[in-house]
């Protein structure tokens, strides 16, 4: 009898491990800004009217509490993209203000990481995206971008910034027209190239200037080869809120989103072509969900 009592209780310990078990990779696979606390405040580039900086600072709270921290790392010339951002944000009601022109994250200073981490809202400038993210793939500055979001903070970016929130980053460069000329004339196969952006976005990919440069042709080829992910495409002077499973649409333009729900994905001589692709506009003041 004692012998079956014990490889009773056998049996209930292991089930209850595989349960552990599952039950924790379960939550590991929520999407991040489904589990995070913070927001997101993605800018789709062009300038920045006084009143789309102050939605941003007030949905963060950085007029009132804690401070800013600036990552200029995607600009060309850091200093000067720093110093207008924050000027923006000191006419918004922001006081407390730092920036961070990290051009080795490996160095960076674990007071520096904790900073960031701590941070109000951190916003990252524009610039090249490819370059950002040469910097800081893989290191502690990327994970303490994350977790700032994760536990309260506001992220928000602009143009190149706003490119990096993705899992999957739009880098700009296509490998059959490495030529750069800001026309995307094609929607081909195995032509956009795409890397690992920060990652605060799971299912989303985001692409900026959309309606100005008429970025169609990229977005719809991104998401033709990505069934599952959401292309999100910002114009000019208008942004994004995005809190938990939720997009708020705020500025001056429109919001185009595309999708790929069947996951249908034909090619002929090199060419795209799907069916039943879902495509929508949103104005500022009107909100979408990201599933």
């Amino acid at each position: 009898m004692k012998k079956t009592i014990y490889l009773f209780v056998l049996v209930l310990i292991g089930f209850t491990a595989c349960k552990q078990g599952s039950e924790t990779k379960q939550k590991d696979t929520i999407p991040i800004q489904e589990q995070a606390d913070g927001k997101l405040f993605i800018i789709g580039g062009g300038s920045q009217p006084p009143s789309l900086v102050k939605s941003m600072v007030e949905a963060s709270g950085a007029d009132t509490t804690g401070y800013a921290v600036i990552l200029p790392m995607s600009s060309s010339v850091p200093d000067t993209s720093a110093y207008y951002a924050a000027k923006r944000f000191r006419k918004a009601g922001v006081d407390d203000i730092v920036t961070y022109n990290i051009q080795d994250a490996s160095a960076t200073s674990n007071a520096r990481l904790d900073s960031l981490k701590s941070a109000q809202l951190i916003y990252m400038t524009g610039g090249d995206q490819r370059r950002f993210m040469d910097i800081v793939r893989g290191t502690k500055v990327q994970e303490a971008i994350r977790k700032a979001f994760l536990e309260g903070a506001t992220v928000s970016g602009s143009s190149a910034g706003a490119a990096v929130m993705s899992k999957k980053m739009i880098t700009g460069d296509e490998k059959k027209h490495p030529e750069y000329t800001g026309d995307f004339r094609t929607i081909e196969a195995d032509n956009m190239i795409i890397k690992e952006g920060v990652g605060l976005l799971e299912n989303m990919i985001v692409d900026q200037h959309f309606i100005r440069r008429m970025r169609t042709n990229r977005l719809l080829s991104v998401v033709i080869e990505n069934p599952g992910y959401m292309g999100v495409g910002i114009d000019e002077s208008t942004a994004i809120l995005v809190q938990d499973n939720k997009a708020e649409v705020f500025g001056e333009s429109q919001i185009i989103v595309i999708s790929n729900p069947n996951g249908e994905v034909r090619q002929k001589d090199g060419l795209l072509a799907a069916e039943d692709l879902s495509l929508d506009v949103y104005v500022p003041g009107e909100t979408f969900f990201l599933d």
